[in-house]
């Protein structure tokens, strides 16, 4: 067998060819989803998929290079989840605009790892320029200082680090805990508080859950009698964390009692705005997130309602300081430790020591379209929930959970029967949906209560979607009654 030839494989006439024949591919995808007749998802069983998977090298040995390329590409597509067809209502991630795909090619090509300035000194620069305009828009005075990172989870688990550097006195960084701490949040946060909270090595102790109210919110007026409880129990609250908005109800808690309260108490507060932080941008829509310019952190998400391909997120600091304490390492080949700002070496503020170049999405598309898309994207997604809204209560055998603050609904069929059979009715309703694969929604439960949810995060979804949408559903639910 001979050696691989790798001039070939970086040969620029055979990429260009091979370049032209992906983004035909990508462009026929875009089309297909966007038409009428196309289903949002071709649902297989894991196990399934992983036999079609396993036996694909098989059935493509004798396929030449280019052709085995466009079939492996033709198969990952009929295989995925079409983010971009109108009817996908489901999962909090957004179809992200076409534009990104040229982007995504162009710094998978030049992988920039970002580690230091060196080694991604353009998205460096327009990564500092990106989070500094965040700032000024959520609020933040020029001391402010943010950098992006890969998703939500890593983000506020950053944030919360850096809220137990600056408010405990201990150096855990260099010589451990040895006190009992804490971090209130809602009950109805998403689970990646919980998690970071575990990592941080907090337990069950530590994360301080505070109910909701009837609009499935932190109750603000619990706030104190939670802190007084954690005090009694020895624990020291060193945060508290506002969802903008929950993960299931898609609700704003109040972000302006939350951080009155956190002033009052000496602690660091956050705000996790990974879905719904954007609407700073939005007119309409900017008083959900009134009380965060006092946030101590926040962060937003660029492939939720950013319109960017997944991964990146924003973190946000009110005192720039706080963005490059978290990891103070020396590292002789790469870093130095120092008490400097030194904001153009990422590595010494994220997880990441590699980070891939999203900043280039954010920039490109400011430059490109402006900010305000937008605010018009987020105005057009929360206005449709409030359209959706209207059709379920004309249609006499839905009925939803909340009126929406953002773009996320949550509703169910009025099935006859005792609570565990609606409920198992409901469960069975959203199976049938995606295993017919016409529209994609998934679910919750909510007070004991299963419902179909929804996260109108496609700005080629109209109102006559979600009509035919509801009546579709409607007649998959006779298959059970």
């Amino acid at each position: 067998m001979s050696k691989t030839n790798f001039k070939d494989l970086y040969n620029p006439a055979d990429f260009a060819q091979q370049g032209l024949l992906v983004f035909e591919l990508l462009q026929d995808f875009l089309q297909n989803a966007q038409s009428e007749g196309s289903k949002t998802i071709n649902y297989r069983s894991p196990e399934d998929e992983l036999d079609f998977w396993k036996n694909w090298p098989n059935t493509h040995k004798e396929v030449a290079e280019r052709q085995k390329i466009q079939a492996l590409i033709s198969s990952l597509f009929g295989h995925t989840n079409h983010i971009h067809n109108p009817k996908y209502i489901g999962h909090q991630v957004g179809a992200p605009l076409p534009i990104n795909s040229f982007l995504g090619a162009a710094t998978a090509l030049s992988n920039n790892g970002m580690a230091v300035y060196e080694m991604g000194m353009a998205p460096t620069a327009m990564e500092r320029i990106v989070t500094d305009w965040l700032c000024s828009k959520v609020g933040y005075g020029q001391n402010s200082r943010g950098f992006l990172t890969s998703g939500g989870t890593l983000a506020n688990l950053t944030a919360l680090l850096a809220a137990r550097r600056a408010i405990i006195e201990e150096d855990i960084w260099h010589t451990g805990s040895t006190k009992k701490l804490g971090v209130m949040v809602s009950a109805e946060a998403h689970y990646c508080i919980d998690r970071a909270a575990r990592i941080m090595g907090l337990g069950d102790q530590g994360i301080i859950g505070i109910p909701v109210n009837s609009n499935f919110c932190a109750d603000a007026t619990k706030l104190e009698e939670v802190y007084q409880k954690a005090v009694n129990e020895d624990i020291e609250v060193f945060a508290i964390v506002g969802s903008a908005p929950s993960t299931a109800t898609g609700n704003f808690d109040s972000l302006e009692e939350m951080g009155a309260f956190a002033k009052s108490k000496s602690i660091w507060f956050h705000v996790d705005g990974a879905h719904g932080g954007a609407v700073v941008l939005s007119k309409k829509y900017k008083h959900l997130m009134k009380g965060s310019e006092h946030a101590d952190s926040i962060v937003i998400d660029g492939h939720k309602m950013m319109l960017m391909p997944t991964l990146t997120t924003a973190l946000l600091f009110k005192n720039g300081d706080d963005a490059h304490r978290n990891f103070n390492q020396r590292v002789e080949y790469l870093l130095h430790d120092t008490e400097e700002e030194d904001w153009y070496n990422g590595a010494k503020r994220t997880f990441e020591c590699t980070k891939t170049m999203t900043s280039v999405y954010w920039y490109t598309i400011l430059q490109v379209y402006g900010e305000k898309i937008f605010e018009d994207f987020i105005d057009r997604q929360f206005d449709l929930a409030k359209d959706f809204i209207k059709i379920l209560d004309d249609h006499p055998s839905f009925e939803y959970f909340l009126p929406p603050d953002s773009n996320i609904v949550c509703f169910r069929y009025l099935f006859e029967g005792s609570q565990d059979e609606i409920n198992q009715k409901n469960n069975s309703l959203r199976q049938l949906l995606l295993e017919d694969g016409t529209y994609y929604c998934v679910k919750t439960v909510l007070n004991k209560t299963q419902f179909l949810r929804v996260s109108l995060m496609n700005a080629t979804t109209e109102v006559s979607h979600l009509k035919e949408f509801i009546e579709f559903t409607y007649k998959m639910a006779q298959k059970l009654v």
